[in-house]
């Protein structure tokens, strides 16, 4: 291969469900493979169980009740005999079980890859850290179910639209966050203040921060979020938004990137420090539906 670089088309569903299987796993290993000519991400997991028996009736001597003679029920004669720790720990062993998962995959030609690129958008009106994703994920679906379960309907009852419907997505540069739902019959929102505007770095930025988007922005709006200045929103699927929201299971902050009515960016950065390996990032880009 080119530069020693092997490009996969891989479906996500089933790589994600492989990986969640590898979750206790003592070991995994995936490696790329074929079978009768068909290309696999092959993931073999190694678990580890714990057999145990009932400890042994033999541990000790003894009647079942008090003996007619009026004793305890125990054999005066007979006594206690110690049972090893080994005896014990003999009976509970480790047991390894090891599965192995296929994943189909399509290997991609270097020429159809020359054309793949992250799409080119302006730059940015607000940049802000979303709050925890496994929280902003419950409430975008409970707003998405809920405007599916008042939907309009036609009169023979049924739904006179399929489509999921549409969440609006708002942030300013005072770390102020609104998720909102509009429609015909339904308008609700939800608000977050106190989130993190992060700094450009100056480096990156080609025409200077004086006139970046966002320092405009910096001077509109307010930290309670109470006025209506000063916002940059999106609108997204509801579906698709929960989707992309669940790559919160992965950890890591997550940095949205608002361009007005145009797009939404997603930066989301896993591992760092604490992992002892260097920070990566993926990168979402989720274009505007229009009003």
């Amino acid at each position: 291969a080119p530069n020693n670089t092997i490009n996969l088309e891989v479906p996500l569903a089933p790589l994600q469900r492989a990986l969640k299987s590898a979750q206790n796993a003592i070991a995994a290993n995936i490696r790329l493979t074929k079978k009768d000519n068909i290309p696999l991400l092959s993931l073999t997991i190694t678990t580890s169980t714990i057999n145990s028996g009932p400890p042994s009736a033999s541990a000790f001597n003894a009647r079942g009740g008090a003996g007619e003679d009026g004793t305890d029920g125990f054999d005066a004669s007979s006594e206690f005999r110690e049972e090893s720790v080994e005896a014990f720990s003999s009976r509970a062993q480790d047991r390894e079980t090891t599965v192995t998962q296929d994943i189909p995959i399509r290997v991609l030609a270097p020429a159809s890859v020359e054309g793949l690129h992250e799409p080119v958008c302006r730059d940015p009106d607000v940049h802000i850290t979303l709050p925890n994703l496994v929280q902003l994920k419950s409430i975008s679906d409970r707003f998405t179910k809920l405007a599916l379960s008042t939907k309009s309907s036609t009169r023979t009852g049924f739904n006179s639209s399929t489509s999921s419907p549409k969440l609006e997505l708002s942030g300013n540069m005072h770390g102020c966050l609104r998720l909102s739902l509009n429609t015909d019959s339904l308008r609700i929102s939800s608000l977050w203040t106190g989130l993190e505007n992060p700094e450009l770095d100056p480096d990156q930025v080609a025409d200077g921060l004086d006139n970046h988007p966002s320092t405009r922005m910096k001077g509109l709006g307010d930290s309670a979020g109470q006025s209506d200045e000063g916002w940059a929103t999106v609108r997204v699927e509801g579906r698709d938004w929960g989707r992309v929201l669940s790559v919160g299971r992965l950890g890591g902050r997550v940095i949205a990137c608002f361009c007005h009515e145009h797009a939404l960016v997603l930066y989301v950065f896993i591992g760092g420090e604490e992992s002892g390996v260097g920070e990566s990032v993926l990168t979402y880009y989720i274009s505007s539906y229009s009003a």
